[in-house]
């Protein structure tokens, strides 16, 4: 469904991210041809892919770039991205400008703990194109987004959702993501989405006091 969508879409000169599932060569192929670029992430589903970018970056150095983020939630965030043209002509993958390898360690300030992944992607857009930075920032864009719909998949179970008539899944989502977004200007670290909305459904106040359609609504009366 990847190719039939973006025929809606005026894509040119932007960039088109997807995750392992939509890394293909034929979707990489449709989007160059209508003059955008792709920026994929590489895993298990292309296994010569990950394989031969792995081996590349296998035996890194320091990074080409690397950004910290200040405490988010808590977290103190720190993202390294690894380039090389050196595959673009080995590779079995249509329009090649560059490889990649993001690193992303997290720190939760509170608790200590500690998180590690490791991220190998491909891109259309040649270093002239796209510095690392750029390309962190695509990446890490790429993944805001797709936490958004994680947090609106889990808790919704919005992809199964029977609604297919006219506007109403437009519809659907715009309500669902302005709840979502209500709860996060609320949230405190310790709590999660799916355990504000389960205290919601006990104390059914609170959603009038977020919608400040309460007389007495204050930003007091919303904290859970």
């Amino acid at each position: 469904m990847a190719i039939p969508l973006l025929e809606t879409c005026d894509i040119a000169g932007r960039d088109i991210t997807g995750d392992a599932l939509l890394t293909q060569r034929a979707i990489a192929t449709y989007v160059v041809k209508r003059q955008a670029h792709y920026h994929f992430t590489v895993k298990g589903n292309q296994a010569n892919l990950e394989r031969d970018i792995a081996l590349l970056f296998d035996t890194c150095g320091a990074p080409d770039f690397a950004d910290v983020t200040p405490p988010d939630h808590g977290c103190i965030v720190t993202r390294r991205i690894w380039c090389s043209t050196a595959l673009n002509t080995y590779l079995d993958f249509p329009h090649v400008g560059q490889v990649f390898r993001i690193e992303r360690e997290s720190i939760n300030k509170k608790t200590g703990a500690r998180s590690h992944e490791i991220a190998l992607g491909v891109t259309s857009r040649t270093p002239q194109q796209a510095s690392p930075q750029r390309l962190l920032a695509v990446n890490r864009g790429h993944w805001s987004i797709e936490s958004v719909h994680y947090i609106i998949d889990w808790n919704y179970d919005e992809d199964r959702s029977r609604i297919r008539t006219g506007f109403g899944p437009e519809n659907m989502t715009r309500l669902r993501r302005l709840a979502v977004g209500i709860l996060k200007s609320f949230q405190k670290p310790s709590h999660s989405i799916a355990e504000m909305m389960r205290k919601l459904c006990f104390r059914t106040r609170l959603v009038f006091d977020y919608l400040r359609m309460t007389q007495n609504s204050s930003a007091a009366a919303c904290a859970l």
